[in-house]
């Protein structure tokens, strides 16, 4: 594995995001000095946080799976997870809602599931869903510590034997294909294939190999801080600056400081600070710029679609829990309106998120908040003017979920987030789902975190990798903390930190 050259004594981290919070931590566990400079007055980057009449909106992400992973960058500085954050597991992890009226409630424990699959459509699809769920562990083991949670000099390092486990397995096929050889109910394989959208593309053309996000969430279980989800940065911003790492927040970088090949300075908030290597978790088309160069790629990179949410608080309803799938009617239109068209959902499909469900305090009392998420093109495939179509799609959505979830409700707050204000974030295309894991754009074929040209930059963030997500956003942290101090394992891997979290 290639590392930065030279001396790595003092690393300046632009970025005080997921990414960038724990590449921090990976370091300071390893002796380096670290200072992280941040734009925004606090930590969070994506997941971040807005207070507004006495409710607290998660402005990021809202599922939050693999919480070893998390418990690793904790662990990297001596400090337990537990002691700092308190995290529920979701039970169930989901409810799907179908447009035929059919409910189907998620769990990651195998039992429950199986009874709740029997009970929704049949013995066959039961037994098809336990042969499912042996595949996608099987698929995760040979997959994930040796293509996921780890660095990548070139493509020729995928020629191992873990390679050909995995196309035994299947996971070069389709995904939709591969589902459908253990389940034929159409409703249960949008549940095993509605992540793929999380990856930028729709089921039936991801790679199989994508089947790892629903072993995440089915398998591995949904899990939800207390606080919310930008507690979670800030729990980590905490034990860093326990640790000894530096903030700068406010801190905007306005430039790299080089000698030859090497860069010495970061200029941020008016301060010019001194590095010995250097980690960016802007979005690959910012780090290259504030890098002076452009990345060499024959083909521009595509964009993941992105989405339109909706806060919305208001009268507290019991009934709903903590995650609910709303599927629309239509399944295959919808992948071809927002990938290929460049068109809103006809019949959307929606994420409906209720974190009051497990947390009241993030609202008033009485009140539920709401996050509503519905997917739409970025702004490459299907340029619009959000910021006045913002308003009324976000009413159209809510009709939809009134209809279907919430009759009659009317919200006391509203706040939504578009294209446009990702875009204004700097964020690729408008969206915050970085760039689609098609196969040209996944492991060694998706912007390295080492770029040419640099002796002592490394990238981090969704827009390198290993991708798209909250565990991996976490583990591209960790990576570019391999390629500044060279590869710093214990005698436990990723994947025993994970099946240590699934217990």
């Amino acid at each position: 594995m290639k590392t930065v050259t030279g001396r790595t004594d003092r690393v300046v981290v632009v970025g005080a995001g997921l990414a960038g919070l724990a590449a921090a931590l990976h370091l300071a566990g390893r002796g380096r000095s670290v200072v992280v400079v941040e734009r925004d007055p606090g930590p969070g980057g994506r997941a971040g946080r807005v207070d507004l009449d006495g409710y607290h909106l998660d402005t990021g992400p809202t599922v939050l799976t693999m919480p070893a992973i998390l418990g690793d960058a904790f662990a990297a500085v001596g400090a337990d997870l537990a002691a700092h954050l308190r995290l529920t597991r979701l039970e169930p992890a989901y409810t799907a809602r179908f447009a035929d009226g059919s409910v189907l409630p998620v769990h990651a424990d195998p039992v429950r599931m199986t009874d709740a699959v029997r009970d929704f459509a049949g013995p066959a699809e039961a037994a098809g869903y336990r042969r499912l769920r042996d595949w996608l562990t099987r698929l995760y083991r040979a997959e994930f510590d040796r293509f996921v949670a780890a660095n990548f000099d070139s493509p020729l390092g995928l020629l191992t034997p873990d390679l050909a486990r995995l196309v035994a397995l299947g996971g070069f096929r389709r995904l939709d294909a591969r589902i459908g050889a253990f389940l034929t109910d159409e409703r249960l394989k949008r549940v095993f294939t509605f992540q793929a959208l999380y990856a930028g593309e729709s089921p039936m053309r991801a790679l199989a190999l994508y089947a790892v996000i629903s072993y995440m969430d089915t398998v591995g279980g949904v899990y939800f801080p207390e606080g919310g989800m930008a507690a979670v940065p800030r729990a980590m911003a905490r034990v860093a600056a326990d640790a000894g790492v530096e903030f700068r927040f406010g801190a905007p970088v306005t430039a790299l400081e080089r000698r030859g090949t090497r860069v010495t300075a970061v200029h941020a908030g008016g301060e010019r600070i001194g590095a010995d290597a250097v980690v960016l978790t802007t979005e690959p088309h910012e780090s290259y710029r504030l890098l002076g160069r452009a990345p060499r790629r024959p083909v521009k990179l595509r964009a993941a679609p992105s989405a339109l949410v909706l806060h919305a608080g208001g009268r507290a309803d019991p009934a709903l829990g903590h995650h609910t799938i709303s599927f629309g009617d239509g399944w295959a239109s919808t992948f071809r309106e927002l990938i290929t068209d460049g068109r809103r959902m006809s019949d959307p499909s929606l994420l409906i998120t209720r974190p009051t469900a497990t947390d009241p305090s993030l609202a008033p009392p009485g009140r539920d908040l709401y996050s509503i998420l519905a997917p739409v093109p970025n702004l490459d495939r299907g340029p619009r003017d959000w910021d006045a179509d913002a308003a009324p799609y976000a009413e159209e959505i809510l009709e939809h979920v009134r209809t279907r979830l919430l009759p009659g409700f009317t919200p006391e707050l509203s706040y939504v987030l578009s294209p446009a204000d990702w875009q204004r974030r700097g964020l690729v295309a408008g969206t915050p789902f970085s760039y689609a894991h098609s196969f040209v754009q996944t492991g060694p074929f998706r912007p390295r975190n080492l770029p040419p040209g640099t002796e002592n930059v490394v990238l981090a963030g969704g827009g390198t990798v290993p991708g798209v997500g909250v565990p991996t956003v976490l583990l591209s942290g960790r990576l570019a903390a391999d390629r500044v101090t060279g590869s710093h394992r214990t005698g436990t891997t990723t994947l025993d930190l994970a099946a240590e979290g699934h217990r």
